[in-house]
């Protein structure tokens, strides 16, 4: 279990080629076939894991620095080292177990999604182990409790979501397998009702002479550029001693445009494989299925809608945080969600643009980013005993909602 856990489930190009193969097999493609195909999808997945690697290393260092300067600390950054030497083992199988009822709803209901988003397969079980931890669970209930609720998330959030993810892409063979579900549903619906579909965000106007903000790659990269500039000289740990702050900037912003270029490609390789193989799948294993995929597949349909998506929510979530750490609002001090802001709320912009073009993707987003704001909040007071830490960098998403609402139920029973 620990073997096939950290080698193929937690191993998205493995996993995904895999599901790639079994599709082409089962449509009886030919040797040739099956092999091209498996090795594309896994290519597809290592590209695509390697942009948002490329973005993940730009960003985290801003979130470093606002943490140091704040005084909040982290074990290793991306997870609570004591929380997971404890409860590893538990939260392996609930993802397990969750997995299992997973697929069965897929099989025997209506709601026809494989949530394949590798890395989220684990950190679902992860925050809703921490949640029954919270709420007084132990044991074999511990272990249902966090296998159950990783099921329903993984099956229900991107059905419910599949609208608003088609009528941004107008492509109706994938969902989207990310914490940026309510986010997501917060920023279309707004925009909805707000917005004019007839302004999109890719029609933007752009005087001949800055033509070049029309490419996604460089606008990231001017955009990382000035942040490193400004955070740089207001917060002096986010440069290196002996460095320079205007030629790390310079260097920040071109690896984030260049990751940007990368992640993009990736998606497209991944698409163009993975889907039609899904297909086999879909077809014989469990009719009707639709694969779920991390929320980078988004942004190649609406390039534009990140970017000021990820601008707004940076503007609106920070002015709020100040003033959340002024007034004391949560009795924990907050930092700036970087990370969120760029994921999560990037992708509520593409679905507010897909909803109310320019304006609804600017007004959703908005509206989103106090959503953000307040979810990461209160879910790092009810995880003060757990995974307080690791939910202050990641969280404000559907890890805070859900990690709420699964500690309330926890108690009930704890």
């Amino acid at each position: 279990m620990q073997f096939i856990t950290n080698n193929i489930l937690r191993n998205p190009p493995v996993l995904l080629g895999l599901i790639a193969m079994i599709g082409l097999i089962i449509q009886r493609k030919s040797f040739a076939e099956i092999i091209k195909g498996t090795l594309m999808a896994a290519f597809g997945m290592v590209v695509l894991n390697e942009g948002v690697g490329m973005l993940s290393g730009v960003i985290a260092p801003i979130n470093t620095a606002f943490q140091t300067t704040l005084g909040i600390t982290t074990a290793e950054g991306l997870n609570d080292v004591t929380f997971t030497k404890s409860f590893g083992g538990t939260v392996g199988m609930a993802m397990f177990i969750g997995l299992i009822i997973h697929l069965l709803i897929a099989r025997f209901t209506p709601v026809k999604t494989v949530f394949l988003t590798g890395h989220m397969i684990w950190w679902f079980p992860f925050i809703f182990v921490a949640a029954g931890v919270e709420g007084g669970l132990t044991g074999g209930i511990l272990i249902a409790f966090g296998a159950i609720c990783s099921a329903l998330y993984w099956s229900f959030m991107p059905w419910i979501m599949r609208k608003y993810v088609w009528d941004a892409t107008e492509d109706d063979s994938f969902l989207i397998g990310h914490p940026t579900g309510m986010l997501s549903l917060v920023s279309g619906f707004v925009a909805k009702r707000v917005g004019n579909k007839k302004k999109s965000t890719e029609d933007l106007k752009v005087p001949e002479k800055l033509s070049f903000f029309r490419e996604i790659s460089v606008t990231g990269a001017l955009v990382i550029f000035i942040m490193y500039l400004v955070v740089g000289f207001i917060i002096p740990a986010l440069i290196e001693d002996g460095a320079s702050t205007v030629m790390t900037s310079i260097n920040s912003g071109l690896t984030f445009g260049a990751g940007l270029l990368v992640m993009l490609y990736g998606v497209r390789l991944l698409i163009n494989q993975i889907v039609p193989a899904f297909q086999g799948i879909s077809e014989k294993l469990i009719p009707n299925a639709k694969p779920a995929f991390d929320c980078p597949i988004l942004f190649n349909y609406k390039p534009n809608a990140v970017i000021i998506g990820f601008l707004v929510a940076m503007i609106t979530s920070t002015i709020l945080i100040v003033i959340a750490n002024t007034f004391n609002v949560f009795g924990i001090m907050l930092v700036p969600l970087v990370i969120t802001s760029f994921f999560e709320c990037g992708a509520a912009a593409v679905i507010g643009e897909g909803q109310g073009g320019l304006r609804g993707s600017i007004i959703g987003t908005i509206v989103a980013s106090v959503v953000m704001v307040a979810l990461v909040g209160f879910s790092a007071v009810i995880y003060s005993n757990t995974i307080q830490s690791w939910i202050l960098i990641f969280g404000g998403n559907d890890f805070s909602l859900f990690g709420i609402i699964a500690k309330f139920i926890a108690s009930i029973f704890g």
